[in-house]
């Protein structure tokens, strides 16, 4: 029986039951961790002959070019023509970072704010006002840049297409907006892939602010785990089209491909763009690891080579996400509340609750020993206003371990619902 059904006595037996249930997993005195989108263990072994693309000296030379020595500030042109194949867009369109894209996106944005983007009037900092559009549910370290910096986070419902574009349309009219945070495929926490006409809307905005940018962070891009995979438009070309060559900034990495902590970034826009970022980081530095950058190269190799190593990462994968569904689906399903998503790509699934319930279930969660991460980080400034969203993370935990994980989300999330029910809290 669904719980809106039910009669208070019938309430406060159910959640006598479930709590009796949590008691049990208090005692087993766990420690089960499913608070961010990390890989296995068994995803990183099975990548792990990287560590032995380079073996002898001549091997660090690429193309004539030493990887070991000073130089190559855009990266490798090897590196190069990698992150143009994945991407869809040209070589002189990429610049071959480090380890991590979100530094990328940092360095960017920095940029802007304290000294201009290519079409800026003046740097950021310097503006009266500066607000940024932060598509909600999303991913709370893109929030926490733009907060860093001293934006104000402006919030844009999420649809099964993406971003509510009318009110981004509205939005952009203010000279005061100057950018917007994009997740396009298999977006965090929702899994939601952009349409067709999302994209379109997207790459022909028509923005107050010279210096608009779309931060387009395409860490999904090659990501399915159901399925084979998808092709995704090239941005950078269709914002040219629609007469914003400037507009966008994409960002990508092998975080996800091969090692989080050790992999290599891109960020990848108009010429124009690139040449200009390239003078900005000539200050700060020399160039990148472009070992490292070899080292993945030689290991990819290339677009079709990189899909069918996705492949091997897929087979944890699915299973993982099929445990999540299985979970919800004969928990919570019903009980009559909540809602989530059943993606095929990407790392999350995200799952609204009965509203006022979030952080509960939440510490009740942490309190029994699964580690989550925390209510109200999808949304800007670390608040969701119905209390509802959870982001589920299930890639990290062997499955055995992501099944008992599972078992006490979903009682702690019926818990809190019962808790609300009978006006506990």
């Amino acid at each position: 029986m669904t719980y809106d059904r039910m009669n208070q006595a019938e309430l406060e037996a159910a959640l006598a039951a479930e709590r009796e249930r949590y008691d049990a997993f208090l005692r087993a005195k766990l420690s089960l961790n499913m608070a961010r989108g990390k890989p296995s263990r068994k995803q990183l072994d099975q990548v792990s002959d990287i560590l032995t693309a380079l073996t002898d000296c001549d091997l660090c030379v690429d193309e004539g070019i030493d990887s070991r020595n000073y130089g190559e500030l855009f990266g490798l042109p090897s590196a190069r023509r990698y992150w143009a194949e994945i991407l869809g867009c040209r070589e002189n369109q990429t610049f071959v970072g480090g380890s991590s894209s979100l530094t990328m996106m940092y360095e960017v944005l920095n940029f802007a704010w304290n000294h201009g983007l290519k079409n800026s009037v003046r740097p950021w900092r310097q503006e009266e006002k500066v607000k940024f559009l932060c598509p909600t549910p999303g991913y709370d370290r893109h929030f926490r840049v733009t907060q860093f910096l001293g934006a104000e986070l402006i919030p844009v419902p999420m649809t099964a297409c993406g971003p509510d574009m009318d009110r981004v349309e509205e939005l952009v009219k203010d000279p005061a907006v100057k950018g917007i945070w994009c997740v396009p495929k298999y977006s965090n926490p929702q899994g939601i892939t952009y349409s067709a006409e999302t994209v379109e809307r997207m790459a022909a905005l028509r923005c107050a602010a010279p210096d608009f940018v779309i931060m387009w962070d395409n860490a999904y891009c090659i990501h399915e785990f159901k399925g084979g995979y998808v092709e995704f438009p090239d941005i950078i070309s269709l914002c040219a089209e629609k007469g914003n060559p400037d507009m966008v900034y994409e960002f990508a990495s092998t975080s996800k491909v091969t090692f989080p902590g050790a992999g290599f970034s891109v960020v990848a826009s108009s010429e124009e763009n690139i040449r200009h970022l390239g003078k900005l980081m000539g200050n700060m530095m020399i160039c990148f690891d472009k070992v490292n950058q070899l080292r993945h190269v030689k290991y990819l190799k290339n677009k079709e080579h990189t899909l069918e190593i996705m492949k091997r990462h897929a087979a944890f994968l699915e299973p993982k996400f099929r445990v999540v569904a299985e979970a919800l689906n004969r928990e919570i399903a019903p009980c009559g509340f909540g809602s989530w998503t059943d993606p095929v790509g990407g790392y999350f699934v995200c799952m609204d609750t009965m509203p006022g319930t979030a952080k509960r279930a939440l510490q009740l969660c942490g309190e029994a020993g699964v580690t989550m991460t925390p209510a109200g980080a999808t949304h800007p400034y670390g608040i969701d206003p119905e209390d509802k969203t959870i982001r589920i993370a299930p890639s990290f935990p062997p499955v055995e371990e992501l099944e008992t994980a599972m078992q006490v989300f979903c009682c702690c999330v019926k818990i809190a619902a019962l808790e609300k029910r009978t006006g506990r809290i």
